[in-house]
């Protein structure tokens, strides 16, 4: 008759699981200047803050009107390393407008979301 020990299985079992670790989140955006769905008076910038530093080479945004015509913006990187602002070369006009963003984060995930807001 053969013994079962089931030792050396619970001790594999526990060592992958210790190896695997908790899952990493992926980066998400936090908040925006002007806010999802928000009516705001002419603005000159758009300020996108996110849960971790993305990789600039790869991260930016677009922030497209009701004609689906790109508005001209030049974007930098906050000293936080979270936040992408978008300077517009002129202010937004009355109308609705949608923000694409897109990032990649420092671990390769690339994430991307839009959302809309109003100029009255």
């Amino acid at each position: 008759m053969l013994n079962f020990t089931p030792a050396p299985f619970i001790a594999v079992a526990a060592v992958v699981a210790f190896v695997a670790g908790p899952a990493e989140a992926h980066a998400r955006l936090v908040s925006a200047t002007p806010a999802p769905n928000s009516t705001v008076a002419a603005t000159r910038s758009v300020s996108l803050t996110f849960s971790e530093r993305p990789v600039p080479a790869f991260s930016g945004f677009d922030v497209v009107n009701a004609a689906g015509d790109k508005v001209e913006l030049h974007t930098s990187v906050a000293g936080d390393g979270k936040t992408l602002t978008g300077t517009l070369a002129r202010p937004l006009a009355a109308g609705a407008y949608r923000v694409d963003w897109r990032i990649a984060s420092s671990d390769g995930h690339r994430m991307t979301g839009s959302y809309g807001f109003s100029v009255q």
